[in-house]
Parts: C-alpha cells; structure tokens; sequence
C-alpha cells in the first residue's frame, strides 16, 4: 500500500495527513503551538515537524511513499549556507515592510502582489537593514524551510509560496525588474507545487522508520491546500477557510491582480485561483471567547437577523484585503453587555467583509460567485454559516475535507510521477545550483 503525507503549518499549531491512492485518510496527527515565543520560531516548527512524523503509527510509516507541506503565506526567514536560521523569521501577517514600499513602487509595476506591507519580497527588502543579514545566504519561505529539514538541498521553493516574491507565475521566471533590487542573496529556484525535489534523508528515514525511497515534494500555501481539499474544481466555485484569519479563493478563467485591493492569483492548472486574505477572523474570536463559549453563545443567535453593530474586527491596526492599508484601525466598538450580542456583531462583521471580498473579486473580473466551500475551524459553525448565507446569497457549503493538510496529500499524491527537478547537479557535481 503506497500512502501520502500532508503536513500543513498553520498559526495554531502543525497537522498531519496520511492518505491512501483512494484518497481515503489512514491516519491524522496534530501538534498545537502552545501561546509563547516559541511557537513562531524555527527551532518550534523543528519540533513540530518531526513529534507529527513519530505521531504517525509505526506499521504506517514504511508505506509513506511522498511528503509535501504547506506554510504560512509570506511567513520568511534567512538562513546561512548549512540551513541555519541567522534571525528571528517575519510572520504572514508582519507589516514592518511598510517603511519600504516606496522604494518598491520605484520599481516594481503599478499595483504588482508584491507592493504590500507583508508581501515577502517586502519582507526581504527591510531585512537588508538587519545587522545579521551580511550572514545570510539563502531566503526561504517556512515551507521551503520544513521541507529542507527533509530533503537536505537548500533555495528551493514552489510558485505558490513564491508569488509574493515577485515571482512571475504565468511566464514561470523571475521578471527582469527585480534585477534593479540588487538583491544580494540567493533566491529560491522555483519548482511547480508537489514537485518531488528528492528522497528523504537517510537518517530520517531510518530514525522515524520511513521507507528509504521516500519523497519529498516541493509544497504549498496553507490556503491553497485548504482550497485543494475542498473539492472545488469549477470556475465560479470558491473556497472560504475561517481560520484565524479569512481567506478568499475563487476559481477563475481570468486572472485578477492589484496590490491596492491586496488581490492576488495563483496558478493553478490552467485556472486562476484568486483571492486575498484579511487580518479579521478566528484570531479576534478567540480573544474575546473560550472555544467552548463559541459553540454555546452561537446556539443563541437568531441568524436570520441581521445584528445592528458594525464592526472591522482586528487584533491590531492593519488590514491586506479587502482594505490593503497597514493602519487600518480595528473597530470593536460599542460592546454589548450581553455576550450573545457582541459575538452576534462579531460574526456579521466578519461575513460583511468577506462578502465584500467577493464582490470585489468579481468587480476585478473573477468569475460569477456560484458557490463557497468553507474550511478552518469556523466551517463547523452552523450560525456563523447561515449569517454568511444571507450576505454571500449562494450556497455556503462545508467542505468535505477541511483540513488543509488533506490537501497537501493530494498534492504529494498527484505529483509523484514527476522528474525530481534536481537532474542539474547530477549533470555538473556543482553544489551551487541546489545549495547541497
């Protein structure tokens, strides 16, 4: 029996998925990140990584025949020449890249995915000010990352993760206006998502009790994956995963990209998945209600009424989509004494932006809404559900897989066939080309 690993990397914690050829799930795992410091940094998702392979049960582990994961989108980091991390890595949602956007726009084409605060190539341009950065060597996304620890070559990444950098996925290149950058470190060499890179390390192979002929794919974006194990597969069909932040995804014929809009498209077929993320969601949920008053409180919602607060939920200030604006205040006010009222305005604020989302999307030239598959934690709320309906005004329905780490699996299954994208350094024994 071959079966496929998905991992995926989220910002609650790391999830497992084993799959069969029949895409039936043989095994799950989870690894939560506990509310510390040490949930976002590498040495965590080391840990992570590996406690989800030793969770996976032993008489399984040998009939691992792929491995793909999928990362935070625009979550970075440097490394040195051996992997090692030489400072704290930027998170998805980190905007410290505002302060160099101008001398972005100088170059980069008007309203380009990459002229945002958080996008990745922003992130690497305000990383050059770092005092560390004369030790850098490689910049990688946390994917590419986690699947290094793996594969052992280095500056490999995936044209999903690598669209925030720049990265030009309709003519598969980078374009020749990021070579004015001057970017002085390497950049990832970029394969098709699921793209097997190589086997797994011997010595993780034999440690964990892998099969030695094991592949490791190039991986995803945790909301692509999401949007993969949806089952969504027609142009009008759309993904919307309630997780701690919101994430739009709507197949499309037509490509759609504006960086004022925080819009974005990813490649996928012969399709466009476009779509943004917004810093509301679960995340602000959670701050305000235990897990368990979520499910109570929701109980008592009368869904079909609309709730008289108008919100813009945030943690803190800054939004990427529908509203791109770094400073974008949070709105959390008045609050109610009761708390059914206040997650009642909550939740309709939350379905209020993401129907704006949508609107936007199809105002860009996306494809007719038809229908929205939902994923993350909040696809098991039936309340928020029936709010969402009476906004969106097309089925809203819960996605038959949910966890992105399914998608992932499909991912590493679809894939296996392919060349293993490293021939060049069997050809010419250079270890520059792969960082081997």
């Amino acid at each position: 029996m071959n079966l496929y690993l998905g991992i995926d990397f989220g910002t609650s914690g790391a999830r497992g998925v084993a799959i069969d050829e029949e895409a039936s799930i043989q095994a799950e795992v989870r690894y939560p990140f506990e509310d510390s410091p040490m949930a976002v940094m590498p040495n965590c998702w080391q840990e992570a990584l590996f406690a989800l392979m030793e969770q996976i049960p032993q008489r399984l582990r040998r009939e691992i025949k792929a491995i793909a994961i999928n990362g935070t989108s625009s979550t970075v980091l440097l490394v040195d020449a051996a992997g090692k991390p030489i400072d704290a890595p930027l998170l998805y949602n980190d905007a410290r890249g505002s302060s160099v956007l101008n001398d972005l726009r100088s170059v980069a084409p008007p309203n380009h995915t990459v002229l945002s605060a958080t996008s990745s190539l922003s992130k690497l341009i305000w990383m050059k000010q770092l005092p560390s950065f004369n030790q850098a060597r490689y910049f990688l996304h946390q994917a590419d990352w986690l699947g290094f620890l793996l594969h052992g070559y280095l500056g490999i990444s995936d044209y999903h993760n690598a669209l925030k950098l720049g990265y030009d996925v309709e003519e598969l290149k980078y374009p020749e206006w990021m070579e004015k950058l001057q970017i002085p470190i390497q950049l990832p060499r970029i394969l098709p998502p699921g793209t097997p890179v190589a086997e797994l390390r011997s010595e993780i192979a034999d440690n964990f009790g892998f099969r030695r002929d094991c592949l490791v794919c190039t991986g995803t974006t945790d909301s692509i994956a999401a949007f993969l194990a949806s089952g969504a597969k027609l142009p009008g069909e759309a993904v919307t995963s309630l997780g701690s932040t919101l994430v739009l995804k709507l197949l499309s014929r037509t490509r759609v990209e504006d960086a004022r809009y925080g819009i974005y498209s990813h490649r996928l077929g012969k399709l466009w998945l476009t779509g943004g993320a917004s810093n509301t969601g679960g995340a602000v949920l959670q701050k305000f209600f235990t897990n368990a008053e979520l499910v109570t409180l929701s109980r008592e919602i009368d869904a079909s009424k609309a709730s008289e607060l108008d919100y813009y939920p945030l943690l803190k200030a800054g939004d990427r989509f529908p509203i791109n604006d770094p400073n974008l205040p949070p709105r959390l006010e008045p609050r109610p004494d009761n708390p059914v009222e206040f997650l009642h305005g909550l939740l309709e604020s939350i379905a209020r932006i993401e129907t704006k989302g949508y609107e936007l999307l199809q105002k860009m030239g996306a494809d007719k809404l038809t229908c929205i598959y939902t994923a993350g934690g909040g696809a098991a709320n039936d309340t928020w559900a029936a709010i969402r309906k009476r906004y969106l005004e097309v089925p809203v329905i819960a996605s038959k897989h949910t966890e992105a780490a399914y998608g992932t699996a499909l991912l590493a299954m679809g894939k296996v066939g392919r060349d293993t994208g490293m021939r060049e350094c069997d050809e010419c024994g250079e270890c520059e080309k792969c960082g081997r």
